[in-house]
């Protein structure tokens, strides 16, 4: 089935709890992956402004990531430091290794990349640098402090 990407909007904002959503102002996706009816992963493909994060750095238990940059370039920080990413440039982040990670548009230019991941029916994500966790299982998803008491929102 041939996705018509034209045709699909552009989704802003994020469901992170208000101290921590400011960072993925300017970032904005077209689900790919929802428009072709996938359930067992995911597809976006992602604009970042100048100035705006992919997410708060996190690394994910039971789902894989994988991102490729169409154009532009972004910073990738992750445990090991930065690295820049331009077109054609690839990562990947396998699921359960605890490397936080996420991109960061520090140039000029609006930047555009394909981002890819595992649909877990149950999953934890971590934020090493924020008290934040986020939890899905099968009543739903829910985003909690480390210590697992739930944000009021």
């Amino acid at each position: 089935m041939k996705i018509d990407i034209d045709a699909l909007p552009w989704k802003s904002g994020s469901g992170y709890p208000a101290p921590f959503r400011a960072i993925t102002v300017g970032r904005a996706r077209k689900r790919l992956g929802d428009a072709a009816g996938l359930t067992q992963y995911g597809v976006n493909l992602t604009r970042l402004a100048p100035g705006a994060a992919s997410a708060q750095r996190h690394w994910h238990e039971a789902e894989d990531e994988f991102i490729y940059v169409l154009e532009g370039e972004i910073t990738l920080i992750d445990e090991e430091g930065e690295t820049l990413l331009k077109a054609g440039d690839a990562a990947g982040f396998a699921a359960g290794v605890a490397n936080g990670h996420h991109l960061v548009n520090r140039s000029e230019c609006d930047a555009l990349y394909l981002e890819i991941g595992t649909r877990a029916a149950r999953e934890r994500c971590h934020y090493p640098d924020i008290d934040l966790r986020y939890e899905r299982d099968e009543s739903g998803w829910r985003f909690c402090h480390r210590d697992g008491t739930p944000y009021d929102e």
